[in-house]
C-alpha cells in the first residue's frame, strides 16, 4: 500500500495552479520595473488581443451573415418562409445556449487555446457549407452546428483573458477584443453590399460571401491553434517575462489554470445569488440586441430601403458598437465602475427601442435612428463579461458563471 502521506502530497500537488507549479521550479529574477511592466504588458497585448479581435469578430459575423442574405435572396433561393428564417435565428442560440456548460467543461480538461482554435476551424467549415444549402433542413442543420461550436468563443476569451490581466486591465482588454461585434457589423454591412454587384449564375451573391468568410475563418482558426499560447507558461515570452506575467497577477487571486474540476466550486458558484443576477440583466438586457443581431438588415429594409441601400446602412450600427464599447470600458477601468456603464448604456438602448416601436410607419429616419441606438446595449456584455473575469476565483468559476450569463 502507499504512503497517505505521500498520496496526499500528490492530490494537492493536482490541486495547485499551474503557475504556481511553474514558479516552484523556477529561480530568483530581479523585481520587475513600473518600465518593465509597461513593456511586458504592451508584448502580450500584441501577443494575444489580435487573435481574440479576429475570433470573436467572426463570431459575431458568421452567425449573423444570414441576416444579410435573407436581402440577398436567400428567400427565393432556398424556398424558406418568414417564420422558417425566424426558426434559423432561434436555433442557432438554443444550441449555443445548450452546448455552454458541455464546453465549459471541456475547456476546463483541455487546452483552452487549442480547444478554442479547434472550434474557429470547426465553425468555418459549418459557414462554407451553408453555400451549398439548397432548402430549410440543411440550412438548420449549419445553424444548429455553429451554435455549437461558437458557444466556445466568449468563456474561453473570458478565461484566456483573466490569465494575463490585472483586473483594473480587464475592461479594456475585454473591450479590445468585443470591439468585434461593431467590426463584424460593418465587415457584413460591405461584403454584403459589394457581393450584390456579382451576377454570375454559377453561384448567387449570398452562396460567395458565406464560402469566402467560411475559408477565412477556417485560416484564422489554424493561427490560433499555431501562434495563441494556452496560458504564460507556454508562451513565447522568455522565461524571465513568464514569471513577472504571473507575479504581476497575485493581487487578483485568481490563478492562472488549473485543470482539476473542483465540484464545491462548482456548486458555490450556481449558489452564488450574483451568478442569477449577472444571469437576468444580461438575459434582459440581450432580448433586443439579439432581435437587431439577427433581423437587423430585413428590419431596415422593412423602413423602405432597397437591398443595396440596406446593407450600406447597417454600417452604422457597426460604428455605434464600436464607440460605445470603448468607451464604456475605458472609463469602466479607469474609475472602476462596470455596473453604472452598464446603466448608462441601457438608457440610450431603451429609448432606441421606444423609437423602432412607437414611431409612425412613415417616419422611418427616425425608426433608423431608434435601431442604432439599439447597438449600445451590446456594449454592456464586455463589462459583464469583465465582471465575471476579475471578481471570481479557481480556473472553472468564470466559465461556469460566463455560461450561467449566456
Amino acid at each position: 500500500m502507499g504512503n497517505p502521506d505521500v498520496e496526499s502530497k500528490r492530490e494537492d500537488l493536482v490541486q495547485v495552479d499551474a503557475a504556481l507549479q511553474y514558479l516552484n521550479h523556477g529561480e530568483d529574477l530581479a523585481t520587475m520595473s513600473e518600465i518593465d511592466e509597461k513593456k511586458l504588458v504592451r508584448k502580450i497585448d500584441w501577443m494575444i488581443i489580435p487573435l481574440f479581435w479576429a475570433c470573436y469578430n467572426l463570431q459575431y459575423l458568421d452567425k449573423t451573415l444570414i441576416n444579410y442574405a435573407a436581402v440577398m435572396g436567400l428567400y427565393e433561393d432556398t424556398g424558406i418562409t418568414t417564420s422558417q428564417f425566424s426558426l434559423l435565428a432561434l436555433v442557432f442560440y438554443v444550441t449555443y445556449l445548450a452546448f455552454e456548460m458541455p464546453t465549459g467543461y471541456l475547456m476546463q480538461k483541455l487546452p483552452t487555446a487549442k480547444y478554442l482554435g479547434g472550434n474557429v476551424i470547426c465553425w468555418g467549415i459549418c459557414v462554407t457549407m451553408t453555400a451549398a444549402c439548397k432548402n430549410f433542413a440543411s440550412l438548420i442543420t449549419v445553424r444548429v452546428l455553429l451554435g455549437c461550436f461558437e458557444s466556445a468563443v466568449a468563456p474561453a476569451l473570458i478565461i484566456l483573458t483573466s490569465m494575463w490581466y490585472k483586473q483594473n486591465e480587464l475592461p479594456p482588454r475585454v473591450g479590445f477584443w468585443y470591439i468585434g461585434t461593431g467590426t463584424g457589423t460593418i465587415i457584413g454591412a460591405i461584403a454584403s453590399f459589394g457581393f450584390q454587384h456579382y451576377t454570375a449564375k454559377t453561384f448567387t451573391s449570398w452562396q460567395i460571401m458565406f464560402l469566402l468568410m467560411g475559408l477565412i475563418t477556417i485560416f484564422v482558426g489554424i493561427l490560433v491553434v499555431v501562434f495563441l499560447p494556452d496560458n504564460p507558461m507556454s508562451s513565447r515570452l522568455t522565461r524571465d517575462e513568464k514569471i513577472w506575467a504571473i507575479e504581476r497577477l497575485r493581487e487578483n487571486q485568481t490563478g492562472i489554470e488549473n485543470k482539476h474540476f473542483k465540484v464545491p466550486q462548482a456548486i458555490e458558484c450556481l449558489k452564488d445569488p450574483h451568478t442569477w443576477m449577472l444571469s437576468l440583466i444580461t438575459i434582459s438586457s440581450n432580448v433586443p440586441n439579439g432581435a437587431v443581431s439577427s433581423f437587423q438588415a430585413t428590419i431596415i429594409k422593412g423602413f423602405g430601403y432597397n437591398s443595396k441601400q440596406t446593407a450600406l446602412l447597417s454600417i452604422p450600427s457597426g460604428a455605434v458598437s464600436i464607440v460605445s464599447i470603448i468607451t464604456a470600458t475605458y472609463f469602466a477601468g479607469k474609475y472602476n465602475q462596470r455596473a453604472l456603464c452598464i446603466i448608462v448604456l441601457l438608457i440610450p438602448g431603451i429609448i432606441g427601442s421606444g423609437l423602432m416601436a412607437f414611431l409612425p410607419s412613415d417616419a422611418k429616419v427616425g425608426k433608423l435612428i431608434g435601431n442604432y441606438l439599439t447597438n449600445c446595449i451590446g456594449a454592456t456584455l464586455p463589462l459583464l463579461y469583465s465582471l465575471v473575469a476579475a471578481n471570481y476565483a479557481g480556473r472553472q468559476l468564470p466559465s461556469i458563471r460566463d455560461n450561467a450569463c449566456r
